[in-house]
């Protein structure tokens, strides 16, 4: 590149928070009903509502947090979207009521175990909030449209095919006029359910490219510049030509998007496709009820699937120590997967909307959140 690489300053915590008072306006006449669960009364709702997580909600999170306010308007709501791994840190640790989170909980680190723990002995609550297609982001001059197989983007981002004029980019583009530039990859720098989402992707689709496995913290061995957050990589690669990263598909703003290939076609990051996913893919098995985790089955040729997608979910307990707790969070949590609330991520964020058959079977999980005895 011609010019140093501009890197994203991480933003303090305070001023990533969204948080929303009382928007004003009587919710007395609609506050039951209209928002997906008749026994749910918001306006009586009372109290504040602390949660983080996931930066790549937080489009939607700021819909979700308005349309909320404005059925619970004593309720104001706190997301702050500090990354998917400190959000569980946040929700297990107690600091944080529930928690968005781009990547189910596992026992690998002790997180399933700890997150039971912490919601007395219970098993914890994971369901899909918000689903939505990972953009291969671009911003190469005079490139609007660009195909990629995915052995090719698991050699750009391993640090193997480092020009944009690549055969391998190249035979996939004839009718682009790609420049003798070289390549740069850009991740993010902090601990990321969509980093872990997007190499789950590489790994299961070129795992002799892609040698690092699924992670959620990037591996120094492949380079790169750097970006803090979702907003944060999408602001390097939009800032400094001849840049690639990945980034939920809301976020990408102006920046070109990649279509990836699966089988004979490439698929556009649209969320139509990449809510197919979901119906190709099984849930994790060995789950309780209240967890409706599901293993993404990348390496799908079904037509019409974009397959590099990044299913969010909320962490949530069964049980809080105390009513009003319980009832904040099950109120929020309803209006999310609500038809009003999946709507709103639609309208707003590029989501795709949960079908009918699911939401219902998570509003049934929601319905069992109470206090501990």
């Amino acid at each position: 590149m011609n010019t140093p690489i501009r890197r994203a300053l991480m933003p303090g915590v305070a001023a990533l928070a969204l948080l929303l008072t009382a928007c004003g306006g009587d919710a007395e006449g609609d506050s039951e009903g209209s928002s997906g669960s008749s026994e749910i009364d918001y306006a009586s709702l009372s109290g504040e509502i602390l949660a983080g997580g996931a930066s790549s909600q937080q489009t939607a999170q700021e819909s979700w947090l308005v349309g909320f306010q404005e059925v619970a308007p004593e309720a104001p709501v706190t997301y702050e979207p500090v990354g998917s791994g400190d959000g569980r840190t946040g929700f297990i640790s107690g600091g944080y009521m529930f928690a968005g989170s781009d990547a189910y909980l596992t026992d690998d680190e002790g997180e399933l175990s700890d997150a039971t723990e912490r919601c007395n002995g219970t098993d914890p609550i994971e369901i899909p909030n918000y689903v939505s297609p990972i953009a291969i982001i671009f911003n190469v001059e005079g490139v609007e449209d660009l195909n990629l197989a995915p052995e090719t983007v698991a050699g750009i981002f391993a640090g193997e095919i480092t020009k944009w004029n690549d055969p391998a980019i190249a035979e996939a583009n004839p009718d682009a006029d790609l420049p003798n530039a070289d390549i740069t990859p850009v991740h993010r720098s902090d601990e990321s359910g969509t980093t872990e989402n997007f190499t789950d992707y590489l790994d299961a689709v070129a795992g002799d490219v892609w040698t690092a496995g699924v992670v959620e913290t990037w591996p120094t061995e492949f380079g790169g510049e750097a970006g803090n957050g979702t907003s944060g990589l999408v602001q390097v690669v939009n800032e400094n030509e001849n840049t690639i990263g990945y980034a939920d598909a809301s976020q990408a703003g102006g920046l070109g998007q990649a279509n990836i290939g699966v089988g004979e076609e490439f698929v556009a990051p649209d969320a139509a496709a990449a809510a197919k996913i979901l119906e190709v893919s099984p849930r994790v098995e060995g789950r309780p009820d209240v967890d409706l985790a599901v293993d993404l089955d990348h390496t799908t040729q079904e037509a019409g699937v974009y397959p590099i997608v990044l299913t969010s979910y909320l962490l949530a307990c069964q049980e809080y120590e105390d009513q009003n707790t319980a009832d904040l969070v099950k109120g929020y949590l309803s209006y999310v997967v609500s038809d009003e609330g999946q709507e709103l991520a639609a309208q707003d964020a590029g989501a795709a909307p949960l079908s009918d058959a699911l939401q219902e079977e998570i509003q049934g999980i929601l319905d069992g959140i109470s206090a501990a005895s």
